[in-house]
């Protein structure tokens, strides 16, 4: 239950509809006495936090507050808002929000798209914004036949007495529902009564993107527009020290060549004029302190700081004071690489800037971070900056960052043109805010049943937040360096888990389901060596570790069930089994791998997903399929490797995707709990590399201690 004074705000629209905002947090001092709305405009209409805005004609429009970058925002969100509006499914059109703090996802605080939170974090208020509007709509029906409220129900965008079947349609009562107050309590529908959330229900935006129609960054094309090509310092920190740019210049389409404090920019009429012509330049560079750094010497810095600087994370019992030395206890060591995003749509950001503001085409996690970085850049007021946010060809934590809208904006400032940026393949993979490399050591002291009575998890690598928001590193502990084995769910009497924060100067930053992407490999990994090594089954053993009935346990036991776990294998064939929660679901996964020609094979993966209420169940099982693509495209092949300071690769030649014919066969059982939704966009992910590894490593008998993976690395 929510209260008018927190959320909503209702007003007559131009043409007699209504229309429905809210603010989610908005302060007293933002409102009316009367709790309604003390922004209005001069024609009657509440803005800018509009979600729901009804006209006479029938036409509805949706506000979808989240990026959609293939996660299925743009379905599952009217779903909820529908849901409890009793709209008739599809009958509405949508639009993407603007930046604006009100659209701010309540799970993370801000307007973000990002850490599966798009319907953990609307799930409850646009629930109530749907019921909220829909019992106005019934009062207004009430009031005209002078019946209780109780006598009414709805039905798809209509509203009917009970009693004599009289029906009005919701276009019908627009005028009058718009002049009553929002109700002061919200009632929202028992599942029981869900006619949308929970079915299985097709994308609104599949027919847009399969007809071409829809409109990405890459397609924004204002008048007068420039394409801008722009070489980088090659080596991270590295600046510009001179460049020749006469033959640049003297190339068909160029208009213009800027220098940038981090490189030069060519721009043309169109991006391959300016492409070419960039290959034209002669450029000399500062290449600053990191022009030596290669992963070697990454490694040995992780190594020293590990053992110097590491900061408790988790300590229970005696913690590592509690480690044998003896036979009894099992050391490893592990590594994972940073990692590049490689989104489909080439990184870009198209800005106008004029003495009137910024005007921006983005295909943005963050609009409110775009808004911000542009009128930082332009000298303007971000009230003066319009964020157009377009769909995204992916996201996956790389469009949360903002390099690419700063130097759309400075280009265009500097050419009093609008200006688009667009990265190359090499320009994506080799400038990229990557996920962090990390080394891990590993300590276990195994009782006399071969379960392990001490674990001691010591961690080294760069920080995500102390860049992106330092407040979140508290005592030296980075939370998502260390999510996934501090809080790892099983039951040892003494725990130790610490961190040390090294920066050896390659930017990091959010990448697919974050540290849970390779905590979750290291710690599911190294469990399973302890279970080899007490020659218990796998999963046994984690049953033997965890609460009993807990929501770890129901998802483990469905994804053994489902595997047949135990059953018979093909000949040449062996399965894995790992576990792991993230984004507030459980997901546990069963690989089935061979060795072909050397190299891996995945033949198949079960997954078993509880994600609480499943509002879309076909995005969530779509949403897995997508996980396990991405992640075994970086368990068998993601490496980003430092050389001399720079990034070496530069394509899918040799930093490759999945191909199709490596895709595995996937089966998805979602684990109804009941509980309110998780994610689902990243859970998927972080069980499937160790899945794989364990299953290799039940075919070869060698440890897997480093992704990606290599067979006969023992390293």
């Amino acid at each position: 239950m929510t209260t008018r004074r927190q959320f909503l705000k209702v007003s007559a629209a131009v043409g007699g509809g209504m229309l429905v905002g809210f603010r989610f947090g908005a302060p007293e001092s933002a409102m009316a006495a009367d709790g309604t709305s003390g922004a209005m405009d001069s024609a009657g209409v509440f803005e800018p936090n509009a979600w729901i805005e009804m006209h006479p004609d029938g036409r509805t429009m949706l506000t979808i507050s989240g990026s959609e970058m293939g996660q299925g925002a743009m379905t599952v969100i009217p779903m909820m808002i529908a849901e409890e509006l009793d709209l008739p499914w599809g009958e509405f059109d949508t639009r993407f929000a603007p930046a604006d703090e009100t659209y701010a996802n309540p799970a993370l605080g801000s307007q973000v798209t990002g850490g599966s939170a798009t319907v953990r974090g609307f799930y409850t208020k646009l629930r109530e914004v749907g019921a909220a509007t829909r019992e106005m709509l019934m009062q207004a029906a009430a009031n005209r036949w002078n019946v209780p409220l109780s006598d009414l129900r709805t039905e798809p965008g209509v509203v009917v007495h009970t009693a004599t079947g009289r029906q009005v349609e919701y276009k019908d009562l627009l005028a009058d529902a718009a002049k009553l107050e929002p109700p002061t309590e919200v009632f929202t529908k028992d599942r029981a009564d869900f006619r949308i959330i929970g079915k299985p229900t097709k994308r609104l935006d599949s027919p847009q993107k399969v007809t071409g129609q829809a409109d990405f960054g890459i397609d924004a094309r204002p008048d007068g527009l420039l394409h801008a090509s722009v070489e980088r310092c090659p080596v991270f920190g590295g600046k510009l020290k001179s460049v020749e740019a006469a033959e640049a210049k003297k190339a068909d389409g160029v208009e213009d060549v800027i220098e940038l404090d981090h490189g030069v920019a060519v721009l043309a009429r169109d991006w391959w004029s300016a492409d070419q012509a960039r290959g034209k330049l002669s450029i000399e560079w500062d290449e600053g302190e990191l022009a030596d750094l290669d992963d070697e010497a990454i490694d040995a810095q992780f190594q020293e700081r590990v053992k110097q600087d590491a900061r408790a994370a988790r300590t229970e019992g005696r913690g590592a004071d509690a480690l044998g030395n003896d036979e009894n206890t099992h050391r490893a060591t592990y590594r994972v690489p940073y990692l590049a995003h490689t989104t489909m749509e080439p990184m870009n950001a198209t800005a106008s800037v004029t003495e009137e503001g910024v005007t921006m085409w983005v295909p943005t996690q963050a609009p409110g971070s775009v808004q911000k970085v542009a009128a930082e850049v332009a000298g303007v007021d971000p009230s003066k900056v319009a964020v157009h946010t377009t769909f995204l060809g992916g996201g996956f934590g790389r469009r949360f960052e903002t390099d690419f809208v700063r130097e759309a904006v400075e280009l265009s400032k500097r050419a009093g043109r609008p200006v688009k940026v667009i990265y190359s393949r090499p320009d994506d993979v080799r400038h990229d805010f990557y996920r962090p490399a990390a080394y891990n050591e590993l300590s276990a002291t195994l009782g006399d049943d071969g379960l392990p009575v001490t674990w001691v998890h010591r961690i080294a690598g760069p920080s995500i937040w102390s860049r992106v928001a330092p407040g979140m590193v508290k005592d030296g502990i980075d939370p998502a360096a260390v999510e996934g084995a501090a809080d790892h769910p099983y039951r040892i009497e003494n725990i130790a888990v610490s961190y040390a924060q090294v920066d050896p100067g390659i930017p990091v930053g959010f990448w697919r389901s974050v540290g849970h992407s390779h905590n979750a490999y290291i710690v599911e990994s190294f469990l399973d060596e302890l279970a080899r090594r007490a020659e218990i089954d796998p999963v046994d053993y984690r049953l033997k570790l965890l609460e009993e009935n807990s929501r770890h346990v129901a998802v483990l036991k469905r994804a053994a069930e489902m595997a047949d776990w135990g059953g018979e294998v093909p000949e040449g064939r062996a399965r894995g089994v790992a576990l792991a929660k993230s984004f507030g679901s459980y997901c546990a996964q069963v690989a089935e791998v061979s060795i072909e020609d050397g190299q891996p094979r995945v033949h198949k993966v079960w997954c078993a997903l509880d994600c609480g209420i499943a509002v879309n169940p076909a995005g969530v099982e779509r949403q897995v399929h997508s996980s396990i693509a991405y992640g075994l495209t970086a368990a068998l092949s993601g490496k980003i490797t430092i050389k001399n300071g720079r990034v070496q690769e530069q394509n899918f030649n040799d930093y490759p995707a999945l191909r199709m014919d490596q895709m595995p066969e996937v089966e998805v059982g979602i684990v109804d709990s009941g509980q309110p939704p998780g994610g689902v966009g990243e859970p998927g992910l972080p069980p499937l590399a160790p899945a794989v590894v364990n299953a290799l490593v039940s075919l070869t008998g060698k440890p897997i201690r480093r992704l990606p993976i290599e067979l006969g690395d023992e390293a």
